[in-house]
């Protein structure tokens, strides 16, 4: 588990900068190299990727077209390799209009999902075809790596199942490989349901462990704490009465809520994996007018911080003129 982090200072946010312009020299440097050298060099032998993305999180979707020589397979199937480890899942080579052979295929990424195994790390992605005993191994070449599209939605960064990070990458000689991250520490908000008595949160929880936490609504100077209990595999819910959340008389309280656990660790309890560009709008709770029982009347309107936290706003009732 990760602590919640830290702001980043004035030295490390201009640290940060300088790499990411490193970062971005060499990437024009490397792709100006693939597209001068290696792709002309490799044309000949390897299948040209037309499309390569990962739409839903989890799922590589491609679409090339085969070198001229290549005859027609009886069989085509994408191989997925990293050290010792080698997935296959079926592609389909099939004739276009102007009679060059083209292939798509999706591979599925996670064990959990029944998918690839995939781990932390790069895979190498290969095209085999075969006729009869005979096999032939292509490279699917990415001339140009995957552009965000615009629009209200964004290409999925996130497996919403399994919390892992997939991307598209290329080698130095013009590769695609498939670039993974392993889920990363979080808890990920499933359903918030108010009532006249109080608020219950669904979440899951990403990353190793197995430790069922406990979780704090947190205000300005004041702390509530709550028991969870798990509703379904890696999914916790807790339930926090509105009786303890008066809102004082200068206006709203911010409510956050987070997630600890027995080592320490604190985790903020929001939504992160989604597509869509704006997601406090998208994502959008109405606000609810309720009596707790020993209370006067007061709004309750959850939302979504910009960085993706869940935060609760309680305030009196206005007062009728």
């Amino acid at each position: 588990m990760t602590r919640i982090p830290k702001r980043p200072t004035g030295l490390r946010r201009r640290a940060g900068a300088v790499r990411y312009k490193l970062r971005k020299r060499v990437a024009a440097l490397r792709g100006t190299l693939i597209a001068r050298f290696f792709l002309p060099l490799r044309a000949r032998r390897g299948a040209r990727l037309l499309y390569a993305a990962i739409l839903d999180g989890q799922t590589v979707n491609l679409h090339a077209r085969l070198p001229h020589a290549t005859r027609l397979p009886e069989r085509a199937e994408i191989l997925l390799k990293r050290r010792r480890v080698r997935w296959r899942t079926d592609a389909r080579v099939y004739e276009g209009p102007d009679g060059q052979l083209l292939m798509d295929a999706a591979v599925l990424l996670g064990a959990e999902v029944g998918g690839a195994p995939v781990t932390d790390g790069r895979w190498k992605l290969r095209l085999r075809l075969r006729n009869g005993r005979r096999s032939k191994r292509c490279a699917l070449l990415l001339v140009q790596p995957p552009v965000p599209y615009e629009g209200p939605t964004k290409p999925m960064e996130q497996s919403a199942a399994t919390g892992a990070r997939h991307r598209i990458g290329r080698s130095f000689t013009g590769s695609a490989r498939v670039v993974t991250r392993t889920a990363q520490p979080s808890a990920e908000v499933v359903k918030v349901h108010i009532d006249h008595a109080g608020i219950t949160v669904d979440f899951r929880l990403f990353g190793p462990g197995e430790e069922l936490p406990w979780v704090e609504f947190v205000a300005s100077g004041r702390v509530l704490e709550q028991d969870a209990r798990e509703i379904a595999p890696d999914v916790i819910r807790v339930v926090v009465p509105l009786a303890g959340m008066p809102p004082g008389r200068k206006g709203a309280d911010q409510w956050d809520v987070v997630a600890c656990f027995g080592n320490g660790d604190r985790l903020r309890v929001g939504r992160r994996v989604h597509d869509v560009r704006n997601p406090t709008r998208v994502f959008a709770m109405r606000q609810i007018a309720v009596t707790p029982e020993g209370l006067g009347p007061m709004i309750v309107q959850p939302r979504y911080t910009p960085a993706g936290n869940l935060r609760i706003a309680c305030s009196p009732m206005p007062e009728a003129d």
